[in-house]
């Protein structure tokens, strides 16, 4: 029991929680718009990670920033949909290829499990990851993923891949 609230309070954070390490708006703007090129960021809409909208947008991009749970993201919505679906415990189904960016990194955040989406904390898990720069990739056909390897060890690696929240993790760079 103590583990599924320690996961939910975690994972909630993303969208409905007050998690977040910089303070100020603009310091939570200035977070959120280093997860992604300037030409995604400077017309997205960046929301703090209790869903306010700091900065609105027009390119169907949102970014958040820094938390302690997960590093700075810019989604599309169907990156939206997935965290939502996964945080409610729903199946997913893509309907297109989708992209995220994590170019910053998972920074100070904790990181997550490869296999597990509701694993909360490194020791219950042998394959946790905290990854540096980063894009992840969903994709609308599972049969896309046959054939690359889970090993996060691997430049390129699928993510959760026997969920429904299986996703392409393609690394930038090394965490630094």
């Amino acid at each position: 029991m103590n583990r599924i609230f320690v996961h939910i309070t975690l994972f909630a954070g993303l969208f409905f929680g007050n998690f977040v390490v910089a303070g100020e708006t603009e310091d939570m703007i200035t977070s959120a718009e280093s997860a992604a090129p300037v030409s995604v960021t400077q017309n997205a809409t960046i929301k703090s990670p209790d869903g306010m909208v700091l900065r609105a947008g027009s390119n169907g991009y949102t970014c958040y920033p820094q938390q302690n749970i997960i590093g700075p993201m810019c989604n599309e919505p169907v990156w939206d949909n997935l965290i939502h679906a996964m945080l409610n415990k729903k199946e997913f189904k893509p309907n297109k290829l989708s992209v995220s960016y994590m170019l910053a990194g998972e920074g100070t955040a904790l990181g997550t499990s490869n296999s597990d989406p509701y694993a909360s904390e490194p020791s219950m898990n042998k394959d946790w990851v905290k990854e540096g720069p980063h894009l992840m990739i969903v994709v609308p056909d599972r049969a896309m993923l046959e054939g690359l390897s889970s090993n996060p060890e691997d430049p390129v690696y699928v993510m959760w891949k026997d969920t429904p929240y299986a996703h392409i993790m393609i690394k930038i760079a090394a965490e630094h």
